[in-house]
C-alpha cells in the first residue's frame, strides 16, 4: 500500500456500517494509530484483521507524532481512526494531520460513519447550513457564555454533549434560546435503543426530564438556527459601538457589543467604519 496517513472513518455504533473501504485499507497498512487500542482492537477482531495498534491521543506528545510521520516517510501506510465516527470531528487527531503535512507526508481521507452527519439527515431540521460546535464547556457560566454568543446564529446548531450533563444543556439551551426554539434530540445512533426526538426546547427538557433513560449512551443536539429579524443599529448602539472603538480595536469592539445586542459583528463593523469617513483604515 502506498505510503501515506490514511484518515479511516469507523462504524458510531452497528458495525455493519463500516465501508468495504475502510476495511481494506485497515487490512493493508502497516500500522493503526488509535484513540484507545483497546477499543480499537474489537473492531479489528470483529473484521478478522491482525494489523499492529498503537495509541495516539489527546494527551500524545509531538514526538509521538514525529516518530509516526518518520514510519510513513520511510515507506510505511499509518491508518488513523478515532473511538467512532471519523476523525477530526472533537477529536485531537488534526495535530498528526498537521505534524504529516509538515513532513511532506501525503494525507488520504477514508470517508465514513459521522455522529454529527448521521444526526442531521435524519434531524427534520433545515440542513443547507449547519454550524458544528462541538462538545458545549462543562461549566455552567462558560457553557452560557457560549450559547449567548450562538443565540442569533442562523444555521442549524449541532452539538455533541455528555450524557450526565445533557439535562443541565437543555435547561441553559432554554434560558439562552428560548424554550419556543425547535430541537432534536439524535441518541445512541445505529445502536439497539436509537432515539431521534424532534420537539422545542421546552418540551425537550420535559422529555428527557421524564425518561432517565435519555441521559444515557452517546448523544447528539441539533437546534434550529435564528430566524427572528437582525436588530437595527440605531442611535443609541452606534453611540455606543463608537465609545468601545475609542478605547478598544474596532473589530474586537464590535465582537463584544455583538454578544449583547444582537446585531452582527461585521455589520457593526461596517456601520462604524462608513462613518468614520476616508481616514478609518488609516
Amino acid at each position: 500500500m502506498e505510503a501515506a496517513l490514511y484518515i479511516v472513518a469507523t462504524p458510531i455504533g452497528n458495525l455493519e456500517d463500516i465501508t468495504l473501504r475502510a476495511i481494506a485499507t485497515l487490512r493493508s497498512v502497516n500500522l493503526v494509530a488509535a484513540e484507545d487500542t483497546r477499543h480499537t482492537r474489537r473492531l479489528l477482531q470483529h473484521l478478522e484483521i491482525d494489523t499492529p495498534l498503537t495509541a495516539y491521543h489527546e494527551h500524545s506528545s509531538d514526538a509521538e507524532a514525529a516518530r509516526l510521520c518518520q514510519r510513513i516517510v520511510s515507506g510505511e501506510a499509518v491508518a488513523l481512526v478515532s473511538d467512532a465516527g471519523t476523525p477530526m470531528i472533537s477529536d485531537p487527531g488534526y495535530r498528526l494531520v498537521r505534524a504529516a503535512q509538515a513532513a511532506g507526508v501525503r494525507v488520504v481521507p477514508v470517508p465514513g460513519a459521522c455522529a454529527a452527519i448521521a444526526a442531521l439527515s435524519a434531524s427534520g431540521l433545515p440542513s443547507d447550513r449547519f454550524l458544528f460546535a462541538g462538545f458545549l464547556p462543562a461549566r455552567a457560566a462558560a457553557r452560557r457564555t457560549r450559547l449567548t454568543a450562538l443565540a442569533r446564529e442562523s444555521a442549524t446548531l449541532v452539538f455533541y454533549e455528555a450524557p450526565h450533563r445533557l439535562q443541565e444543556t437543555l435547561d441553559d439551551l432554554v434560558l439562552c434560546l428560548g424554550e419556543a426554539r425547535e430541537a432534536t434530540l439524535a441518541r445512541e445512533l445505529s445502536k439497539a435503543f436509537e432515539t431521534l426526538h424532534r420537539d422545542t426546547l421546552g418540551n425537550l427538557v420535559a422529555f428527557v426530564a421524564g425518561d432517565s433513560n435519555q441521559c444515557r449512551g452517546e448523544i447528539v443536539l441539533l437546534v434550529a438556527g435564528c430566524t427572528a429579524p437582525e436588530p437595527e443599529v440605531d442611535a443609541p448602539l452606534a453611540e455606543l459601538m463608537q465609545a468601545l472603538a475609542s478605547r478598544l480595536p474596532p473589530r474586537e469592539a464590535a465582537s463584544l457589543l455583538s454578544t449583547y445586542s444582537g446585531v452582527r459583528k461585521n455589520r457593526l463593523y461596517s456601520d462604524w467604519l462608513a462613518g468614520q469617513g476616508p481616514s478609518a483604515d488609516s
